[in-house]
Formats: structure tokens, C-alpha cells, sequence
């Protein structure tokens, strides 16, 4: 489904809720929903998160073949109260957890930036899209724009433009299919930039120590 997930508020989350989840992704791990190909799938939820626009992407990977589930963008405009506005970023990412169980969430997540007053309500909005898949014992992962736009595209300094054009492209959605809204395509890069993480022999190697780690993130310093 390409759109907005209906609704902006999610229903409270119970002890059940949790169970729910993960008996879902556990069906999903021993019953494939395709009968023809017997590979296990994964499904990535992807989170742009900001104060403004904040854009998702679902994916579902089975072996080498990824599809688009859903996508769509949260606009957040008409709140005023900073508060509400991640309250509703919560029930949102909650209420994409509960409906497609998803076994990692990864989120867009820039640590450094010239705007002090701006990164600290960005670093908010991320907190709590991080906070919703935390309490549900999903694993989570940050990457850098510059990172994502690499990943996507090849060029780390590439524009929303290309990034949704190539998105488009590598899951075969067509032009007109595509939301006009490019947080929404955002989100989408940032779920398949994890995909191709896990799918990188460099990432199932990880890092030989503390110093390696900071040698590579160079790219997660913005506005420098």
C-alpha cells in the first residue's frame, strides 16, 4: 500500500501488545507468505523522522527479491506544541510496528549540525521513533543522510530528487505511484540502505575496535 498509514494516533500499548508483535514476526519466520518460495522474509520499517514532515518506508525482503509493503509521510505542521508533535511521532511508528511486525527499525539519524535549537528537537523526534521499537524489543540502527544517500544512489551529497528517483527505480514503483511527498521516499532509502547493510560483508564483520568505528563516521557529521 503507497500512502498515509490512516490515522495519527495509535491504540495504548498493553503487555499483549508486545506478544502480538512478536508472535507475528515469528509466523512470518516459519510460515512464508509466498508457498512458492520457502525463504524466510524480513520486514524494515525505515523512519526520516522530523518535527515538520516525518516520512516511513516498509519493505519486505525474501532472499534476493525486495518489495515495498508501504509508505507514507506524517505531517506535523499544525501542531504547535512541540510535545503533541512527538507524541504523535510515537503513536505513529507504534501504530506501524503493530501492523506489520517489522524485525528492524532503522531511522535517519544526522548527530552534528550548525543549529543547536533544531538538532535538539530532531534528536527528540528520533528518540521517540527509537523509543517505539525499543519497548518492543525490535532491533534498531541510526545511519547518517550523507550514508543512506550513498547507499541509494552512489553519491553521498545526491538530492531528495535522485534519492526518490532511485527508490522508484530499485523497487520497480512507477513514476506516478511515487507520493509527492519526498520525506515518504526518505523513508523508504533509509529501510533498504539497512537492507544493504545487511547484506554487506563489511557489516557482518563489524569493527576491530574503538578506533575503527570513529575512523568511519566521518559521514555523520553534518554541516561542517
Amino acid at each position: 500500500m503507497i500512502g498515509q498509514h490512516p490515522g495519527d494516533v495509535a491504540q495504548g500499548r498493553c503487555r499483549d501488545d508486545v506478544a502480538k508483535t512478536h508472535f507475528q514476526m515469528y509466523l512470518r519466520l516459519r510460515m512464508p507468505s509466498n508457498p512458492s518460495n520457502p525463504e524466510p522474509e524480513q520486514i524494515i520499517l525505515g523512519i526520516d523522522p522530523g518535527t515538520t514532515i516525518m516520512g516511513y518506508g516498509v519493505v519486505r525482503v525474501r532472499g534476493k527479491q525486495v518489495e515495498l509493503v508501504e509508505m507514507g509521510a506524517l505531517h506535523l505542521t499544525k501542531y504547535k506544541d512541540h510535545a503533541v508533535k512527538l507524541k504523535r511521532i510515537f503513536d505513529r511508528c507504534s501504530a506501524l510496528i503493530e501492523t506489520h511486525a517489522p524485525d528492524h527499525v532503522a531511522v535517519e539519524a544526522p548527530f552534528f549540525g550548525k543549529n543547536v535549537q533544531s538538532m535538539l528537537k530532531l534528536g527528540r523526534a528520533q528518540g521517540v521513533a527509537l523509543a517505539a521499537a525499543l519497548s518492543r524489543d525490535i532491533p534498531v540502527s541510526e545511519y547518517a543522510p550523507r550514508k543512506v544517500k550513498q547507499a541509494i544512489t552512489g553519491s553521498g551529497a545526491a538530492s531528495k530528487e535522485q534519492v526518490a528517483a532511485m527508490v522508484a527505480r530499485t523497487l520497480a514503483i512507477k513514476p506516478t505511484d511515487m507520493p509527492k511527498e519526498l520525506d515518504a521516499s526518505d523513508g523508504v532509502a533509509v529501510a533498504l540502505c539497512h537492507h544493504f547493510q545487511l547484506a554487506s560483508p563489511r557489516m557482518q564483520a563489524g569493527y576491530s575496535g574503538w578506533k575503527a568505528f570513529v575512523a568511519d563516521q566521518g559521514d555523520r557529521v553534518i554541516g561542517a
